[in-house]
């Protein structure tokens, strides 16, 4: 039965392989994930022999006997992308930028190129444009190191015989659904092709100590096309988020080997590339409203940095038999309880209104210490009274309607204070953290439920 074809069907979230297809991944969980692939029994062996050579002996190694003394960190040139990969590129890791169409994943790659081309050897590997469509996007971005080479190839075996050849000190992948391996019967993009491509590359970047990018599309759903264990295999998988409509880009961590998971870096979309936006706060509460009701000012922390966006909340009588709810950057099931809490403790009726919840810029509240500005927004609208201009409110709400403490509450009002607001409205238990220097710059005060915090902002 050696070397005869067979097909196999492989869940797209999970990697589990059958041999017959099932509605429900009993691997994950998941409902129309499977997807049929035809291969050899012998191929994927073979294709993967080659790569499994070592350039050392495979013997363990004591713990204490490895030295870390001269490792760094690669600076990139850009301090976002450095904050959000922990301080750096670590040498021997791979890294998987993800987003959507256009959002600028190649831009911002082919940028780092121009300050890691001072001390290193780069290797840009296109699968999808070619050399001379690098150059005019490299002329535009003003990419002009002489370190810099590039390889318009999709063969994984060829580009890994390249890297082993010429030892450069950063190699880009853009992108790796368009490599593939000769040997598997699969298409480029397929499952199949991206895992075992994905773990050729790896084994090769590892064994010679290379740092590895790699450019990962997104399905309809958002998430990176291919199997889940894609995100396994590499070191740190960074989002690129934005509207279209907005020039602003977001760049998350969701896994970092190296670093927090936490922080988010803030770019500008222009036509000279992507440039960094220093002061992201004063970016996304820009163009606010004044004498408006039904807008507040929220903070949140993202990894070590206090951001500021604008909450917008819009309450009125509804039309139809069931009031609508409806949000954009914030959790709708969370609306839902908000809008409960606020009926049943603190007497606000929202039974027969719609309401509507915006956050500015794109950003996305998950942070529970946002729910006292969506509160008081939609308070706010319900009144037609405008919460202060200069007002800042942040907390967690309970189900019995206190105010809960949030943890950085120094580090928020500090930034509050910088941007110039002049009240800040925190929980109660708070209070203790916030010292005295602090409150002769901004009026700190501490409230214990919603309607206590309406009633010191409100106009």
């Amino acid at each position: 039965m050696a070397g005869k074809m067979k097909s196999v069907y492989i869940c797209s979230e999970c990697g589990y392989e059958t041999q017959k297809w099932y509605g429900c991944c009993p691997g994950c969980g998941q409902w129309n994930t499977f997807t049929e692939e035809v291969r050899q029994t012998q191929s994927a062996t073979k294709a993967s022999a080659p790569s499994r050579v070592s350039t050392r002996a495979a013997r363990p190694e004591r713990l204490r006997e490895i030295t870390t003394v001269g490792e760094h960190r690669y600076l990139t040139g850009l301090g976002e992308l450095d904050r959000v990969l922990g301080g750096g590129l670590v040498k021997g890791s791979l890294v998987l930028i993800s987003g959507d169409p256009g959002i600028g994943k190649s831009t911002i790659l082919l940028q780092i190129c121009q300050k890691l081309g001072d001390t290193l050897e780069i290797l840009y590997v296109s699968g999808e444009e070619s050399a001379h469509q690098i150059k005019l996007r490299a002329d535009r971005l003003g990419v002009d190191t002489e370190r810099l080479s590039v390889l318009c190839e999709t063969d994984v075996q060829t580009i890994t015989e390249t890297m082993r050849a010429d030892n450069p000190g950063l190699v880009i992948i853009d992108s790796i659904q368009t490599m593939a391996i000769e040997e598997l019967t699969s298409s480029p993009g397929s499952i199949t092709q991206v895992r075992e491509s994905t773990n050729v590359l790896m084994r090769a970047a590892k064994s010679l100590n290379i740092p590895l990018f790699l450019v990962g599309h997104v399905n309809k759903d958002g998430n990176i096309a291919g199997p889940k264990v894609l995100e396994h295999i590499v070191d740190a998988v960074l989002y690129f988020e934005g509207e279209r409509n907005y020039s602003y880009r977001i760049l998350r961590a969701v896994k970092n080997r190296y670093g927090s998971t936490n922080e988010l870096g803030v770019f500008e979309m222009t036509d000279k590339g992507l440039q960094e936006v220093e002061n992201p706060s004063m970016m996304l509460i820009a163009g606010r409203p004044k004498n408006t009701s039904g807008t507040c000012v929220a903070c949140l922390m993202e990894g070590s940095r206090p951001l500021l966006a604008e909450v917008q909340g819009l309450v009125t009588q509804t039309g139809f038999g069931n009031p609508r709810r409806m949000t954009t950057g914030f959790d709708y099931n969370r609306l839902s309880m908000l809008l409960a809490v606020l009926e049943k403790r603190a007497g606000y009726f929202f039974g027969n209104m719609d309401a509507y919840v915006n956050v500015v810029g794109g950003l996305r509240l998950d942070e529970p210490a946002s729910d006292l500005s969506v509160a008081l927004a939609l308070v706010s609208s319900l009144k037609d009274v405008p919460v202060r201009d200069d007002v800042l409110a942040f907390g967690e709400i309970g189900l019995a309607g206190e105010i809960r403490s949030v943890n950085a509450c120094a580090q928020r009002v500090r930034e509050a204070a910088r941007l110039g607001f002049s009240r800040c409205v925190i929980p109660k238990h708070n209070l203790k953290n916030i010292t005295t220097e602090l409150r002769d710059q901004i009026e700190v005060i501490g409230v214990r439920t919603i309607r206590e915090a309406f009633e010191s902002v409100c106009i």
